[in-house]
């Protein structure tokens, strides 16, 4: 007996003894659109989360604790975004969220990490206002107020476009935002608009608005959409006869476009991104090397954007201390990313600090300047 207490009492020592970064794995939650119309991105988002993930636990993980992704499907609806959020936070019990995909759901969502002290971590909501719901809330998907001026600039620079028209989705955060921002940017640049048509979500028939805006003679078509409509009302305009540039938002950044608009309906598409799978830096080539091996196919910026996001969080985990406390290593965590710097797929990545709606310091934005590339034979080129 006393053999086996003695075993027993040198084995709890040496458990006691063994580094407190190998007590646990760390939970991270995952909140993506993986069914319905917006899986196209979802579906790229958690892929590139599983890639960044299987990368750095294979390197050993952060101070030794592996990272595990808890994903759930949001469906691309703000009701189950919210329902997501809820089991997430509450229920696994992560230490901090990723998602949802689109900017409707985010601004359901995102109240609710909040409301629970929990970093929530957009990829892909570019709308204005996201950030601002609190001081917990994160995204390196950079805003549409930043990307849109930059794209229609270049896009004036080169064609010498002196009129659009612009067409948007009316009922959608996104879209709508979208709209507001081309809107200002437009305006700023002193651009006239000869008339502006809208669809709602769920259209597959644009014809009527677009023979209307063929009718103006505009030099270039304006298009705040997401790429389930967005993507027809390509075909749907060469068809009319519509044979401008189409001048997008980040809802049209996919590699998707050329398998939906197939031909020569998707050349002309202009759009701006702080990533292009066209851009040769070390950190670029080696991600969508990496992601061809694993998924045999092309990475879109929306892979690119959750593969850096989940490299960021993992450089401000190497800095927390986990104490086993979930609000006090949640709390940990949103203190330690505003801090990070990171050079990825994307380019070279910092937070700016947005204004919440009392007028107060909120939530974190992207600080990266946008590459303006533009679509010709089924691929992006970039616009020097």
């Amino acid at each position: 007996m006393k053999f086996h207490l003695k075993n027993a009492a040198a084995a709890l020592l040496a458990a006691s003894l063994l580094p407190a970064a190998y007590a646990a794995d760390i939970k991270i939650g995952v909140a993506e659109a993986l069914s319905g119309g917006a899986a196209q991105y979802g579906i790229s988002i958690r892929n590139g989360f599983q890639l960044a993930a299987e990368e750095v636990n294979a390197a050993g993980g952060v101070n030794g604790n592996k990272l595990v992704l808890v994903i759930e499907d949001e469906q691309g609806r703000k009701e189950e975004a919210i329902n997501v959020f809820n089991k997430l936070i509450n229920k696994d019990r992560v230490l901090m969220v990723f998602g949802p995909t689109l900017s409707n759901s985010a601004q359901a969502a995102h109240p609710i990490a909040q409301r629970f002290k929990t970093v929530a971590f957009g990829t892909s909501n570019t709308a204005d206002g996201i950030t601002s719901i609190g001081d917990y809330i994160f995204r390196n998907s950079v805003t549409e107020a930043d990307v849109l001026p930059a794209t229609i600039q270049k896009v004036k620079e080169k064609t010498g476009l002196k009129n659009v028209a612009v067409l948007y989705g009316n009922d959608d955060v996104f879209t709508k935002s979208g709209y507001d921002n081309f809107k200002k940017a437009l305006d700023d640049q002193q651009i006239p608009i000869t008339t502006t048509e809208t669809f709602a979500k769920g259209d597959v028939d644009f014809k009527a608005q677009l023979t209307k805006i063929r009718g103006t003679n505009p030099d270039a078509l304006v298009l705040s959409a997401l790429l389930a409509e967005g993507a027809p009302i390509m075909v749907q305009a060469r068809q009319v006869g519509l044979n401008v540039p189409v001048i997008g938002g980040n809802g049209m950044n996919s590699v998707k476009i050329f398998d939906l608009a197939t031909g020569n309906a998707s050349d002309n598409l202009w759009i701006g991104s702080p990533w292009s799978i066209e851009n040769p830096s070390p950190e670029n080539t080696r991600f969508i090397e990496a992601y061809r091996a694993k998924y045999n196919g092309a990475p879109d910026q929306f892979a690119a954007q959750a593969y850096d996001a989940f490299y960021i969080v993992v450089e401000a985990l190497k800095k927390v201390k986990l104490s086993g406390d979930l609000a006090a290593d949640r709390t940990a965590l949103r203190d330690a990313l505003p801090d990070v710097q990171w050079t990825g797929a994307t380019g070279p990545f910092k937070f700016r600090q947005a204004m919440g709606r009392n007028g107060k310091p909120a939530g974190y934005d992207a600080d990266q300047a946008p590459i303006v590339s533009v679509t010709k034979d089924g691929k992006y080129a970039i616009v020097e």
